[in-house]
């Protein structure tokens, strides 16, 4: 009874919503940047070409049990920033400076939206200003770093990784 019970799948009730699904990375907003830039049959091509070339290579270096953790990082690293380069050479210049601008809206917005969040739980938590200035001078601090890492072009990405992690607790600790 208990086995024969444990199949059986509820009705959802009307007023209860549909359950959710996890986005993708980039979603629909993605592709309306996508097609906002207008690509030529050919691009369209060149992308899915590389795409698809791209998605073989990564299958046989994951197929590839001869090589330690460590060479197989280097060469996935390797692998994802020469598929990003030949990616972004599909371009033409207006289509780059198109993204570019995309980007630093994305960015305001973001901003905006950082500040938003900030006045809300200045308001929630019923912070002072001093408490809300110290935390805004962490988070730029925090941002500042981070951008350091980014652009360290010394380190890998699992380093640039493993550092934001340890960026991330000390912020939280903070």
């Amino acid at each position: 009874v208990f086995s024969a019970n444990a199949q059986e799948i509820p009705e959802r009730k009307a007023d209860h919503p549909p359950m959710m699904h996890h986005k993708q990375k980039g979603g629909p907003e993605r592709h309306k940047a996508m097609k906002e830039l207008n690509l030529t049959d050919a691009q369209k091509e060149q992308f899915k070409t590389e795409k698809d070339a791209f998605r073989k290579k990564m299958e046989e270096l994951k197929k590839n049990d001869n090589i330690t953790v460590k060479e197989w990082k280097a060469k996935k690293e390797s692998l994802v920033k020469e598929h990003k380069a030949k990616m972004e050479s599909v371009f033409t210049p207006e289509q780059k400076a198109k993204m570019e601008q995309r980007k630093k809206e994305g960015q305001a917005k973001q901003q905006d939206m950082m500040k938003q969040r900030a006045e809300k739980m200045k308001t929630q938590l019923g912070l002072t200003d001093d408490q809300s200035a110290k935390l805004e001078k962490s988070r730029q601090e925090m941002g500042d770093k981070m951008k350091a890492i980014r652009e360290n072009k010394a380190l890998t990405e699992e380093q640039k990784r493993e550092q934001m992690r340890e960026l991330g607790k000390k912020q939280k600790e903070n």
